[in-house]
């Protein structure tokens, strides 16, 4: 037995410090699984034409705009009275039936930027002014996000892309899996005497089997992160999975890359890694020319793989504390161009998918006649909806996050 400051002398584990990945000095045992709410984003990135996502098929003005790359109610996905969605969303149709679909109309920020760049930083960072702070808004709820929970690893972005805006400006709590580049935890040569003491040494640390002081040491393990052994062990065996040839998934999209990562995230649901926000994007939404067939299969990737993420998770019983959430750094404007697409627009809409929503339609949709240059106008500012999951959702203060309070949206169901 030793207290802290022999640990400091003597743990061999401080040595392998050059071997360790970085976000184990950035990251702690992740949350008592099974308990927590779970928030999945989903970034469109190229600015997602809404107007042809969930789509006002009753309005005449709608087909006169597009009259080559409009949606026709016949092979759509009903919605609402008055809305369908595009016909690649057919996945959505069974969440649709259970009311676990929702979309927020006319979701923008004031004085909106028609630049990719800009916009995106502003939906990152939570603010919509033209000079944004270098913190995401995410990395912002992360000591929320860890109260209650012993540290844990609370945000996870999964992608080869850089991190977003979103998850950058903390020195904790946040890490990206790339899964065309897997970690390893190196602790020493393969199957050398030192790997093997190290590993033992982790073992013991998470077993608590050193500790005399328990309270003290325990709590210093915890803030140097040495605990995380066994929740990256069960990462790695999860990421194993992944990595399957030839593996079989159940519905129309399975070799897609969206599909692999939403998948991977439901595993780590499953398995109880303890993560309460995962980040994912999915580019190719700036369809200035022959909109249709690339967009329709962009979609086809969201819907498939929203409805196998939950459909597992229900067949675990996890679906209940898992909301999905997409959003795009602008829409594209009211009427088509000469190439058969669109360009940058203004206001869009946002899915938000789970047990945990009303489902319907929140919000009108915007006027296809009252518009501001071309563009639809926004009603709804992004924060609102920000506001709503962090305060509702994530147990999590809006206004440390968001710097003010914002009036939610009429979005959840009061939770149990």
């Amino acid at each position: 037995m030793f207290n802290r400051r022999e640990f400091l002398k003597r743990s061999s584990l401080l040595a392998a410090a050059p071997f360790v990945p970085g976000f184990v000095a950035n990251t702690a045992m992740a949350a008592e699984p099974g308990k927590d709410t779970v928030l999945v984003i989903l970034e469109m990135t190229g600015g997602n034409d809404g107007l042809n996502t969930v789509v006002p098929v009753n309005d005449d003005d709608y087909h006169k705009n597009r009259p080559t790359i409009r949606v026709q109610k016949s092979n759509s996905v009903a919605f609402t009275d008055d809305l369908v969605l595009h016909p690649s969303l057919r996945s959505m149709a069974q969440l649709i039936q259970k009311s676990q679909v929702s979309v927020v109309q006319g979701v923008g920020y004031p004085n909106p930027d028609r630049s990719h760049f800009e916009s995106m930083d502003r939906w990152q960072a939570g603010e919509p002014g033209p000079k944004v702070g270098g913190i995401g808004w995410l990395s912002r709820s992360v000591p929320d996000l860890q109260r209650g929970a012993d540290g844990g690893v609370p945000i996870m972005h999964i992608g080869s892309e850089k991190l977003p805006l979103a998850c950058r400006g903390t020195t904790q709590g946040i890490f990206t899996i790339n899964q065309e580049q897997p970690f390893e935890l190196k602790l020493g040569r393969p199957g050398s005497a030192q790997e093997k003491s190290r590993k033992a040494l982790l073992a013991d640390l998470s077993q608590g089997s050193l500790v005399d002081d328990q309270e003290s040491l325990l709590s210093f393990v915890q803030k140097r992160h040495l605990q995380t052994y066994s929740s990256l062990e069960k990462l790695k065996e999860v990421l194993k999975e992944n990595q399957l040839p030839n593996q079989q998934l159940a519905y129309g999209t399975p070799g897609t890359n969206l599909y692999l990562k939403m998948d991977l995230v439901t595993k780590l649901i499953q398995k109880g890694f303890g993560t309460r926000v995962f980040y994912l994007a999915i580019d190719g939404f700036d369809t200035h020319s022959q909109q249709d067939r690339a967009h329709s299969a962009l979609l086809q990737q969201i819907g498939d793989s929203c409805l196998n993420m939950f459909t597992r998770l229900q067949q675990s019983g996890d679906d209940k504390r898992v909301l999905f959430m997409t959003y795009s750094e602008f829409g594209r404007r009211v009427k088509e161009n000469g190439s058969a697409g669109t360009d940058h627009g203004a206001a869009s809409s946002m899915f938000v998918v789970g047990p945990g929503v009303k489902g319907g339609a929140v919000g009108k949709h915007p006027s296809l006649t009252d518009l501001d240059d071309g563009d639809l106008k926004h009603h709804t500012d992004f924060r609102r909806v920000y506001a709503t999951l962090l305060d509702e959702w994530l147990d999590v203060d809006s206004k440390t996050v968001l710097r003010e309070k914002f009036e939610h949206v009429d979005l959840l169901r009061k939770r149990t």
